[in-house]
Order: structure tokens, then C-alpha cells, then sequence
């Protein structure tokens, strides 16, 4: 499983726990959310995750009954943000980094 895959997978099991939304309907109203930015979730970036969790996924969830949708997804970005694999995944995709791969530095 690539990083953006545990990503996606440990946010929408995070909305699960935060909502009364049940396991299928948390991925899938963040995949909604993804698709929507034209992002999706096997390849998606912490940033990328992060833009969409301030911008769109809020008003998935308000369509969704979910109260206080706002504060659910800044709780769920926080939990990311904290997790040991999300910080790993940060320090992995430097811009220098990025070029030592392409062979560019």
C-alpha cells in the first residue's frame, strides 16, 4: 500500500470515527471530496489533503447532516498532521529530494 493510499484510508477512518457516517459512507463522501478538486485518493498528498480538508469536504459533510463539519475536519487534519507516517511521508517529498531522483541536482 503506497503512502496517499494509507493516507486516504487513515482520514476516511478518522471521519468515521468523528460522524454518524458509517465506514462506506465516510470514503466515499471523501473520495467525492477528491474527485471534486480532481484529486484521488491512491495518489493524493498530505497538502493536497490538507486544501481539501479546509475547502471541500466541509461542505460534503454539512450536505451530510454531519454538525459542526468544519471542526471535524480540522480534528481529523490535526490527527493526520500528527501521525508518524504522515511526518515521514512530509520529510520524503522535498523538492530536493525530488530532483536527486530525476537526477537533477
Amino acid at each position: 500500500m503506497s503512502l496517499a493510499s494509507d493516507l486516504f484510508e487513515f482520514a476516511a477512518e478518522r471521519i468515521e470515527a468523528r460522524t454518524n457516517l458509517a465506514r462506506l459512507e465516510a470514503r466515499g463522501t471523501l473520495r467525492l471530496a477528491l474527485k471534486s478538486a480532481g484529486l484521488e485518493a491512491g495518489s493524493v498528498s498530505f497538502d493536497e489533503m490538507r486544501v481539501v480538508f479546509e475547502r471541500v469536504l466541509p461542505g460534503e459533510l454539512e450536505t451530510r447532516g454531519v454538525h459542526d463539519a468544519a471542526g471535524v475536519c480540522r480534528a481529523v487534519l490535526d490527527e493526520v498532521a500528527g501521525s508518524s507516517w504522515a511526518q515521514s511521508a512530509a520529510r520524503g517529498a522535498t523538492a530536493e529530494e525530488v530532483f536527486k531522483r530525476l537526477g537533477r541536482d
